[in-house]
């Protein structure tokens, strides 16, 4: 059987809020499309394009501003690149001009209201986020493909695979966390060196190690730049910011430099039960805030789960001293494999499965490689991702008016909170007299999404969204 290969960077991926499978995944879809085109040959004789969005895509899709990346994406911008600064110009201009600059090279004609459109009422059979692409051409033929957005940013063509990766020999082939144990206890390697042997089949080592400081560069940066911005999210909600007035609170208005300078000083303000508590929900509301406000954040291993890891990595780093380059490719790389073993085993879309593939996952990763990091044995850490998922299991997506603010933000400084806990638990524990595997929570949280009501998969038709009343603007 063949076994599905997923890197450190597939499972962390660079780009922009708020959500990974409705902003990110639709942003990729469209760039795959444009790309098609262009080894089609057709690309200079576009003159129209046509895109429909199904299911949870539709029903979602303005709140998460699917609309907004797949119009970025077929102009030829980034997510990993792009200005977040420069979106909103960048949408105005083409809805104003009724244009838009295919792959950034044609114009085509391109009216928003007639070319873009929300199929609430329709959904595709292989999964609830689906978008179809169709170009029509000069010479009257057109060319149709429909993607899918499969959670976490992967994208998966209709009648093909995710996103191609060179297949490689891996030395540790891993399905299940079953073999992820064995390969760990046959070799004595920790989590992160089986992670870090198999990273070597694809680069070599100093570029993965690059790469995933680079990973922790944008993190650390999202997290001081959402601890020190204020005001409002968009989208009509009228969500106060409350990370940076938290962090006011706890540490006064210094203008702090840089983030080197901020972390010494939140070591000053001590490390009592209450004042870590504080400041983990701090680290995780400005992730999960700036995400909403169409920041730059790395999926972990999705948008709306953004902070959990995050916050957690910088509990390591100010109250356990783990601010090293070494403790930090220890923890990214431990936490990828967990969340591979979540999307081989089960999902990462909140469309299919609930909150529980988004915050679940994301707390089971960020526990395991706490405990790693904290000298936890390879079955101790496997132990604390098992009791972060298990005490998220039939977490609902119910997000208020489709936004990924109400509960969602809130639910990353729980997530974050239960992987710190779950961790200490392990550590505490025998994993010996464990009753319940990793592999087990697996497959229990994939029963539990096949058997969960579909107004509560991330279609805003059910939960908080029904009951809270609200009043959002036009789009």
């Amino acid at each position: 059987m063949k076994r599905e290969q997923i890197s450190v960077f597939d499972i962390f991926k660079i780009g922009i809020g708020p959500s990974s499978s409705h902003t990110l995944g639709p942003w990729r879809a469209a760039q795959q499309f444009v790309k098609v085109l262009q080894q089609q040959g057709v690309l200079p004789m576009v003159t129209g394009i046509k895109i429909l969005l199904y299911g949870s895509l539709a029903k979602t899709g303005k709140g998460h501003g699917t609309d907004i990346a797949i119009l970025l994406g077929l102009s030829g911008d980034d997510p990993v690149t792009f200005d977040v600064s420069a979106i909103d110009d960048k949408i105005a201009g083409i809805k104003t001009a009724n244009k838009l600059m295919l792959g950034g090279i044609h114009e085509i004609s391109f009216y928003e209201p007639e070319d873009l459109l929300f199929l609430y009422n329709d959904q595709l059979p292989f999964h609830p986020n689906a978008v179809t692409f169709q170009a029509f051409l000069s010479n009257d033929r057109a060319v149709s493909d429909t993607y899918y957005s499969i959670g976490g940013g992967f994208v998966v063509k209709e009648g093909g695979e995710a996103q191609a990766k060179t297949e490689v020999d891996l030395p540790f082939p891993i399905e299940h966390a079953g073999d992820l144990l064995h390969w760990c206890l046959k070799t004595g390697l920790k989590i992160s060196e089986v992670v870090m042997e198999n990273e070597l089949a694809w680069q070599p080592e100093q570029d993965v190690r690059n790469g995933i400081l680079n990973i922790f560069r944008v993190m650390r940066e999202c997290i001081y730049r959402g601890c020190h911005t204020t005001g409002y999210l968009p989208g009509g909600l009228n969500v106060a910011r409350r990370a940076a007035s938290l962090n006011r609170r706890l540490i006064g208005n210094h203008p702090y430099q840089n983030y080197e300078e901020w972390v010494a000083a939140i070591r000053e303000t001590g490390n009592t039960f209450k004042n870590t508590l504080d400041w983990v929900s701090c680290f995780a509301l400005a992730v999960n805030e700036e995400n909403a406000s169409f920041g730059r954040v790395v999926t972990a291993p999705t948008n709306g789960a953004a902070g959990v890891v995050p916050a957690v990595l910088q509990y390591l780093i100010v109250f356990c001293d783990g601010f090293s380059d070494e403790k930090i490719i220890q923890f990214i790389s431990t936490a990828s494999e967990v969340g591979s073993i979540f999307k081989k085993g089960a999902t990462l879309s909140a469309a299919m499965g609930g909150c529980q593939a988004e915050i679940g996952v994301s707390s089971a990763m960020a526990a395991a490689a706490l405990t790693e990091c904290l000298g936890g044995s390879q079955r101790q850490v496997l132990m604390a991702a098992e009791i972060a998922m298990e005490h998220h299991l039939g977490l609902t997506c119910d997000p208020i008016g489709g936004l990924v603010q109400v509960p969602c933000i809130e639910r990353n400084t729980m997530g974050a909170i239960k992987a710190i806990t779950a961790s200490q638990l392990a550590l505490q524990t025998n994993p010996d007299n464990a009753k319940v595997s990793l592999d087990a929570v697996v497959k229990t949280m994939w029963q539990t999404a096949l058997d969960m009501n579909s107004k509560y998969k991330e279609t805003s038709d059910g939960g908080l969204a029904i009951n809270i009343p609200i009043s959002l603007p036009e789009c």
